[in-house]
């Protein structure tokens, strides 16, 4: 396979994985949105099962999107995480009426990373065998 072909195939697939991925956040956040209406759900959960549902949607996005990728896992993966984080933060951002730049939004970015990366390895690894 040429380079270029393979770079346009890795991009498309990364892609695929965040846009993936943002689409089961959306989806987990609605659903808890709906549960917090109906369920006494303490304050303090409820940034620990947003963490969840980020991990959760980073996961499912690897897995889907780099399901014809067999090397690079880690790259991928990475790349998935933190494309998701920015466009997630841009589409809630969007959603909520402002933009907010902070500590926050780095951790997010470091979280998404990292999640990305070991989903990635993850993924690409159980698809050999």
């Amino acid at each position: 396979m040429e380079k270029t072909q393979k770079q346009g195939k890795f991009f498309l697939n990364t892609l695929k994985g965040s846009l993936i991925a943002l689409c089961v956040s959306l989806i987990g956040i609605l659903i808890f949105a709906f549960l917090l209406r109906f369920l006494p759900i303490a304050d303090g959960a409820i940034s620990p099962i947003n963490q969840v549902i980020k991990g959760l949607s980073i996961l499912l996005g690897c897995f889907i999107g780099l399901k014809k990728s067999k090397e690079m896992g880690l790259v991928s993966g990475l790349i998935v995480g933190l494309f998701y984080t920015i466009i997630s933060f841009v589409v809630f951002s969007i959603l909520d009426g402002h933009f907010e730049f902070s500590k926050t939004l780095l951790n997010d970015i470091l979280f998404g990373g990292i999640m990305g990366a070991i989903c990635g390895v993850i993924a690409v690894n159980l698809r050999r065998k």
